[in-house]
């Protein structure tokens, strides 16, 4: 594996008795969901993984990150083979590879406070120093340090979205991969969170893989952009080719579909 690559996933498969449970094996032996997926994430670098409702992008999402353990393939991270590792041998790599989820209001406990949701993982992970690195935390996502006693419900989508974003920049991980944290937002606030992902990425080294149906955000963030079709690939390049000069048809049809505002439209900037 090349030293640049932080993730390599080899012909990964996941089939529906997997997903939701063995006793739907003789209802759906042989429904695929992920279909042999084969990529590389580069460090430092910014992937974008497209696709229509029901193309497999979050399953594959929760497969990489080991949400999921995949039905065959490999998933390599940092040149550690992780495909069908246990939760105790996975424990002390969650911290290197954090996940935000797309609604912070189901993701976040509306019982604790902010600094209790951030401090969460850190305590987990038997880690000192709470308090200091829950105000570094949301130093770093633009939030207030008096936001730490206030609670979910008592914030805006984009400050929710913020929390989730401090919470897995809290454990200080090398990957993060955010599954449509924008797509509940107004364009204010999603403008705003995508400055704030471009700048942890410069600030803090991160390697990021962000799912998205809006293939807007998608352009303005992205590097590398990654087409899914009924859980298969069926296109990868960089963005700017991407947009440019999409060889598949299908990709040429999500671009047909969906407006793509140019980049110093109001709000985006």
């Amino acid at each position: 594996m090349s030293e640049q690559s932080l993730f390599r996933v080899e012909d990964l498969r996941l089939s529906l008795p997997d997903l939701v449970g063995k006793s739907f094996v003789g209802l759906a032996a042989r429904i695929e969901i992920l279909r042999g997926i084969s990529f590389t994430i580069q460090r430092g670098k910014v992937l974008g993984i497209v696709g229509g409702s029901g193309s497999g992008k979050s399953t594959l999402a929760r497969a990489l990150v080991r949400l999921l353990e995949p039905t065959s393939g490999r998933i390599v991270f940092d040149g550690q083979d992780i495909s069908h590792l246990d939760e105790q041998a996975l424990r002390p790599l969650r911290r290197r590879f954090q996940m935000i989820f797309q609604d912070p209001m189901s993701s976040l406990n509306p019982r604790r406070r902010v600094k209790g949701i951030i401090a969460a993982p850190l305590r987990l992970h038997g880690l000192t120093g709470i308090d200091r690195r829950v105000d570094e935390a949301l130093d770093h996502v633009g939030l207030p340090r008096g936001f730490r006693n206030r609670y979910p419900h008592e914030l805006s989508g984009g400050q929710r979205q913020r929390v989730g974003i401090a919470r897995a920049i809290a454990l200080r991980p090398e990957f993060i991969l955010a599954d449509e944290i924008v797509s509940g937002l107004d364009v204010s606030s999603q403008a705003q969170v995508l400055r704030l992902l471009e700048g942890l990425v410069a600030e803090l080294g991160l390697t990021l893989a962000f799912i998205s149906h809006d293939l807007s955000v998608i352009r303005r963030l992205c590097d590398d952009v990654m087409v899914l079709r009924a859980g298969q690939i069926v296109e990868m390049a960089p963005s700017a080719e991407i947009f440019a000069a999409p060889r598949h048809s299908y990709t040429r049809g999500l671009l047909d579909a969906i407006p793509l505002p140019t980049l110093d439209q109001p709000g985006w900037n």
